[in-house]
């Protein structure tokens, strides 16, 4: 196996980097850490468990501190992780058969994220991440949010790897509000020096969905949209089922049934039918929903836990019951397993 060098960027992070690199440390040839200017404990954590800590002044761009930390490796393969990800599961047999295969492309993580909200229960989103390749053929682009892209301009080409990491940055609200606003700030930075973008639209809506500013996250989804864009993209699809829920959270149902147009495109796993049963229940269409949640359930993709199951189950329940059918509700509640709202609607 060609020798891994783990590549990662910090600043004050002394919450989350000794858990994630002492989870890292047992697999991998080298780790380096790129210290961008902390006040706290990071670099003396760093040293403890990193092969090179090396330092890099802040210049409000990330695709200049990770194409850094990238140089600073011994191996031309690196793996790019944050120090808010901690690794869950590793196959490293298949990461290398992965590899061999795809000597030129870029290798994608399992990221899983924390999703939810204050309105109900929370979940786990699961996304990929482009996050292994060479350095000789890859580097970063982007002052925020940046990309791995072929330093030749040609298209990036992506494998699956079995890697997979969990994401826990921005599970505390204040934190994520601190980020989101840091983000604001350089995503319009790249906006006026780079100009219109349909991933910078996407990733400003994103930052004001974590504001809970869902009036400007809705106008920056559809700034978007208006490019023509592969909706295999997993930020497209990301981006098209975040508008919805927008929609919903907004209460605009009617607008929200024009996804009825895009559904060929996006329902290629289970987000997108649950979505259009929301979109359908909201608009007192209950029996388009419930076919749409059954959909769903039987779908074998998805991103967010639950939408494929419990959830899907859950608001056929729901459904059931504001219908007078009481029989069938309590059937598809029981389906839900340990689901907490199921378990009160059946008084358990």
């Amino acid at each position: 196996m060609a020798p891994i060098s783990v590549c990662m960027i910090a600043n004050n992070e002394e919450r989350y980097l000794a858990r994630c690199l002492s989870l890292l440390r047992p697999h991998f040839a080298e780790i380096i850490v790129a210290d961008t200017g902390s006040s706290d404990e990071t670099t003396a954590i760093a040293e403890k468990y990193a092969d090179k800590v090396c330092h890099f002044g802040w210049v409000n761009d990330f695709s200049a501190a990770r194409n850094f930390s990238v140089s600073q490796a011994n191996n031309d393969w690196v793996l790019v992780v944050d120090c808010d990800e901690f690794l869950e599961e590793i196959d490293l047999a298949g990461i290398e058969k992965a590899m061999e295969g795809n000597p030129q492309d870029i290798g994608m993580i399992i990221r899983n994220n924390p999703h939810g909200n204050d309105d109900g229960p929370k979940s786990i989103m699961t996304e990929r991440v482009a996050r292994l390749f060479d350095r000789r053929i890859h580097h970063y682009q982007g002052i925020i949010h940046e990309q791995v892209i072929p330093i030749d301009g040609s298209g990036a080409k992506y494998f699956p790897i079995p890697l997979s990491f969990y994401h826990e940055g921005y599970v505390n609200p204040e934190t994520a509000g601190e980020k989101a606003r840091r983000n604001l700030n350089l995503l319009f930075i790249d906006l006026e020096k780079n100009g219109a973008d349909p991933y910078t639209y996407f990733q400003i809506g994103q930052s004001y969905t974590a504001l809970n500013e869902t009036e400007e996250a809705c106008h920056f989804y559809g700034l978007s949209l208006e490019f023509d864009l592969n909706p295999q993209h997993e930020y497209v699809r990301t981006m098209v089922e975040a508008y919805g829920y927008a929609l919903l959270k907004l209460k605009r149902y009617a607008e929200a049934l024009r996804f009825e147009n895009i559904y060929d495109e996006f329902a290629t796993r289970a987000d997108f039918p649950f979505l259009m049963g929301l979109i359908y229940m909201n608009n007192a269409l209950f029996d388009q929903a419930i076919a749409e949640f059954k959909k769903a359930t039987a779908m074998k993709e998805f991103a967010v836990a639950g939408v494929n199951s419990y959830s899907a189950y859950y608001n056929i329940g729901v459904i059931y019951e504001c219908t007078g059918n009481l029989e069938a509700a309590r059937e598809y509640y029981r389906k839900c397993g340990d689901y907490a709202p199921a378990l009160a609607r059946l008084g358990t």
